[in-house]
């Protein structure tokens, strides 16, 4: 009985000490009370995310819903080391340094740098005086329980409430306190909501009240909606939007007013009362017309004695330095006209379609209304003509990193039509995967160099009127050349290439492109006899894909591209989503041209269509944590006789972008099983020597994100997916159930692979690198009850068959 006793005691001091230490208990004074848990109750049809929101104060963040608070001990250990009269005596130290430099020079340049540098100096100790060194602001402190903060947070849950139009809610909080520990939860009761019963409109201008009324089913205030507070302020962006887009310029939100009644009516019903107000100064709202469109284009000068030329082109006059532009295409971005009522989202067209002709440093448009005349004026200041740009980097490729050097040249306005010319040069040395081995590491060398020039229209004629309707959609066309080489030890790679493509935008949210020709010769010299040998084995077993990649090929297509991003996808600050798809007709010119020639110098060609579809999301949990979601489909088709397409068009599942449990472009295709691995201690079952080609993608990711501190954070995913192809393959020699690579309607979800693991991330602001650890949990090459195999992974060798190995992926960037 005392053995036992003596167990029990133990355990319960071991335990204290441990949520002592863990939970940052220690750290609290006498009297002072640990809010270890805050939560809220509402029905479904409230956000309880917009109510944890609220929260005045939140308990210490917890590791995977542990007992354990490590940003806490993160946090008292910075202040432990943490002596601010030592770090304002080296700030005094470095600043006194900094001036005896300033003092000894007499240079201009030399002084504005060393300030500069000073005040960036004195900028870093500040902040480190006023918010701790790194871990203190890394960490977080004890959050101490306050029973003043509770009754905040509930009066903001009732105000919350209140603004939905819930004008009757209880809010209520229950506190519990176990030992040292606090617990707080809060009950919200809505109660019924009120909503609109009638809007009337108070308005003593004919214009306005008319045009109010013609826009009725837009608004956000309308009889029948749930009263919302939100909604008053859209609705006032709304109208005053609407009035600038129709000549009132001057117009204010201020003049809108709204009064709100719930007196007179029963059964939750609100009475909205819109009013325009008239400014002070006059009776009504005026509305203005341009009389005239000046633009400036060098440095804003838009003066008649200026020295500048002069010159006036369809109503607008133009002040620039020797005729420098061709008035016609700059006449095209411009969407503000003499005789035209004010709109204010022509003039942000204006300043956005200038902005985007890549000309300018700076694009800035303001209305004169003095002397009695409303004069638009932009001013804008040119670009330099000429160019340099090199960048030097670490690129990773299939999860391995390797050095490149860019060089890049633009000229402006090559042609004085807005016309943009680039080169771009690139070599890079790269750590890739063998395209036949799963352990060889080759040093690959890539070089290209490629010259586009850049139209801002359309360059095929139109006529004036769909010419001008056109150019509000941003249009520019590309015509690109460019040649590229690979040097690898199994084979030497070459191609030449030509495009044609049109680009064009719908606001800022739908972004369009085709591609009219998209041209590649490319050539091919297989320099490892046993490569070659491999490449011929590959044959034999019908995977003719990876032998045709390496024949002398020539490659055409046309391609259509739609992207949609509404939210500006991957803002932290809130939800948003994205999506991405194509159409490519591969062939097309063999319906203009005979193909004899090609087949005469021995050159493959191809006829295929492939169709693909990505779909993102990100949704914000909560300040530090994101959900993120990935759909990505792909479908191909050939339409030669041997069923073959250009390797680059097949799609591969596997690698740090793709299901991460598997090595980069070898997983499946289907539940077609890999060759035995030789070595399973070092490999486990299977040998992912080959990349798996198929013709048919299906893939999906989730992953939450969380922020840990600073500039590290950490993540756990799931991935699930594969590729198939559109006939079946041969099994290696030897194989006796070699599964199935062909995909089936009625099986193809039988053979999707799952892996999950976790990551890190470290946002240093100009990158963010990432590490992500991949372990296989269905694996669709295996059968039965095998396909499972999340209990057998293991982080280190040896390996086995029963045995899978983890795999580290390197990635720059988020995967999705």
């Amino acid at each position: 009985m005392t053995k036992t006793v003596s167990k029990y005691t133990f355990f319960f001091i071991l335990s204290g000490w441990l949520l002592s230490s863990c939970l940052g208990i220690k750290h609290l004074k006498d009297g002072e009370k640990l809010l270890y848990q805050e939560g809220v109750k509402a029905p479904k049809n409230i956000s309880k995310d917009d109510l944890s929101n609220l929260f005045e104060q939140t308990p210490n963040r917890k590791l995977i819903s542990l007992p354990i608070a490590p940003l806490v001990g993160m946090y008292y250990f910075g202040l432990k080391n943490f002596d601010s009269t030592k770090i304002a005596n080296r700030k005094e130290r470095k600043l006194h340094k900094f001036d005896s430099k300033i003092a000894e020079t007499t240079k201009a340049r030399r002084i504005a740098n060393l300030q500069f540098r000073k005040q960036k100096k004195a900028d870093r100790f500040n902040n480190r005086l006023e918010n701790g060194n790194n871990f203190m602001q890394w960490g977080e402190p004890v959050a101490v329980f306050d029973s003043s903060k509770v009754t905040i947070t509930q009066n903001r849950i009732k105000d919350y409430l209140f603004n939905l139009g819930y004008f009757n809610n209880a809010v209520t909080n229950k506190t519990s306190t176990i030992g040292k520990f606090v617990y707080v939860t809060y009950k919200a009761e809505p109660g019924i909501a009120y909503t609109i019963d009638s809007v009337t409109y108070k308005v003593k201008d004919s214009i306005i009240h008319n045009l109010l009324l013609g826009t009725q089913q837009n608004a956000f205030i309308r009889k029948g909606k749930i009263y919302q507070s939100d909604d008053f302020t859209k609705e006032r962006e709304r109208i005053d939007l609407l009035l600038k887009d129709n000549g009132f310029f001057d117009f204010s939100r201020q003049y809108i007013e709204f009064e709100v009644d719930t007196a007179l009516l029963k059964n939750q019903g609100v009475m909205v009362s819109l009013l325009i107000r008239d400014p002070a100064e006059r009776n009504s709202h005026k509305q203005f017309m341009i009389d005239s469109v000046r633009i400036g284009l060098n440095a804003g000068v838009i003066t008649g004695n200026s020295g500048l030329d002069i010159q006036r082109y369809k109503g607008r006059t133009y002040f620039s330095n020797f005729n420098q532009y061709k008035l016609k295409v700059l006449h095209n971005r411009i969407f503000l006209d003499n005789g035209q009522l004010y709109n204010r989202s022509n003039t942000l067209l204006t300043q956005r379609q200038l902005a985007s002709l890549d000309a300018f440093k700076f694009v800035n448009i303001n209305y004169d209304t003095s002397g009695g005349k409303f004069i638009a004026n932009i001013f804008t200041s040119p670009l330099e003509r000429y160019e340099w740009s090199n960048e030097v980097g670490v690129n990773v490729t299939q999860g391995l990193p390797g050095p490149f050097y860019n060089l890049n040249f633009k000229k402006r306005n090559i042609f004085r039509g807005l016309e943009n010319f680039d080169i771009n040069g690139r070599i890079g040395f790269e750590g890739v995967a063998s395209a036949a081995s799963e352990s060889d590491i080759y040093r690959s060398v890539e070089a290209s160099l490629n010259a586009s020039l850049t139209f801002p229209r359309f360059i095929f004629p139109l006529k004036e009127k769909l010419r001008v309707k056109f150019n509000r959609y941003n249009p520019k066309t590309r015509v690109t050349l460019g040649y590229g080489y690979t040097d690898r030890p199994e084979y030497r790679r070459s191609s030449a290439n030509a495009s044609v493509t049109y680009n064009w935008q719908r606001g800022q949210s739908h972004f369009y492109s085709f591609a009219l020709a998209n041209l590649s010769v490319i050539d091919s010299r297989i320099t490892q006899n046993s490569f070659q040998d491999f490449l011929t084995n590959q044959e034999t077993l019908g995977n003719f894909s990876l032998s045709n990649s390496f024949k002398p090929s020539f490659v055409s297509s046309m391609q259509f591209t739609f992207t949609w991003n509404p939210d500006n996808y991957g803002n932290a600050e809130r939800s948003s989503h994205f999506l991405r798809t194509s159409i490519e007709s591969g062939g097309n010119i063999f319906s203009l041209i005979d193909s004899i020639p090609f087949l005469n110098r021995n050159l493959a060609y191809f006829k295929f269509v492939r169709l693909t579809l990505d779909m993102r999301r990100i949704t914000v949990l909560t300040k530090q944590t994101v959900l993120a979601t990935r759909l990505n489909f792909g479908l191909a088709y050939s339409f030669n006789d041997n069923k073959s397409l250009p390797y680059e068009k097949f799609f591969f599942a596997g690698g740090s972008n793709s299901v991460r449990a598997w090595r980069p472009r070898r997983l499946g295709p289907g539940s077609f099983k890999p060759p035995l691995a030789g070595d399973p201690a070092a490999d486990g079952l299977y040998s992912y020597q080959i990349e798996q080609p198929g013709e048919v993608l299906i893939e999906g990711s989730i992953e939450l994100r969380r922020k840990l501190f600073g500039f590290f954070s950490g993540a756990i995913f799931v991935d699930a997916g594969n590729v198939w192809t559109r006939v079946e393959r041969k099994a290696d020699e030897g194989a006796t159930s070699p599964g199935s690579a062909q995909f089936d309607i009625t099986e193809f979800y039988k053979q999707i692979a799952v892996g999950t693991g976790f990551g890190f991330r470290f946002d240093f602001s100009f990158l963010i690198l990432r590490l992500d650890i991949g372990m296989k949990m269905i694996d669709p090459a295996r059968e039965g009850s095998d396909k499972f195999v999340l209990d057998n992974v293991k982080f280190f060798k040896p390996f086995s068959t029963n045995r899978e190995p983890i795999l580290f992926n390197i990635g720059i960037g988020y995967p999705f």
